[in-house]
């Protein structure tokens, strides 16, 4: 069957390429980690590589902790913010890798990350 005079078909209306540079990838996984952790877009490095066709990603940033003596005088308080850093990172990965893949619409294969410190948060909840 043929297009109607005047129309295209459906296929040349797709024909074409979408790409998304490496700057807005990079853009978007900041945003996102920053609001997951709580901590300036600007505080996190990223960086990407190929993983066999898909993309990785690389996160350095710091992580927010409530003040030691805090801790100190209500040791629950680490559960109740999240638990400890590592528990924090590990349990980020796959909640950061499902909303950069849905906003972006790239595949990614596995999301990693360094912390580079710890940015004590004073008086509101640590995330």
């Amino acid at each position: 069957m043929t297009a109607p005079a005047g129309t295209r078909s459906t296929a040349s209306r797709l024909a074409g390429h979408n790409r998304i540079s490496t700057q807005a990838l990079s853009s978007t996984a900041q945003a996102v980690a920053a609001e997951h952790f709580g901590i300036p877009a600007s505080a996190i490095r990223v960086s990407w590589s190929d993983d066999e066709g898909l993309l990785a990603l690389s996160l350095a940033l710091p992580v927010t902790m409530p003040p030691l003596d805090a801790v100190v005088k209500d040791p629950g308080l680490v559960e109740r913010t999240g638990g400890s850093v590592w528990e924090r990172v590990h349990a980020a990965k796959p909640v950061l890798l499902q909303r950069i893949t849905y906003l972006t619409g790239s595949i990614l294969s596995l999301v990693d990350i360094r912390v580079t410190g710890i940015r004590v948060q004073e008086g509101s909840r640590v995330r």
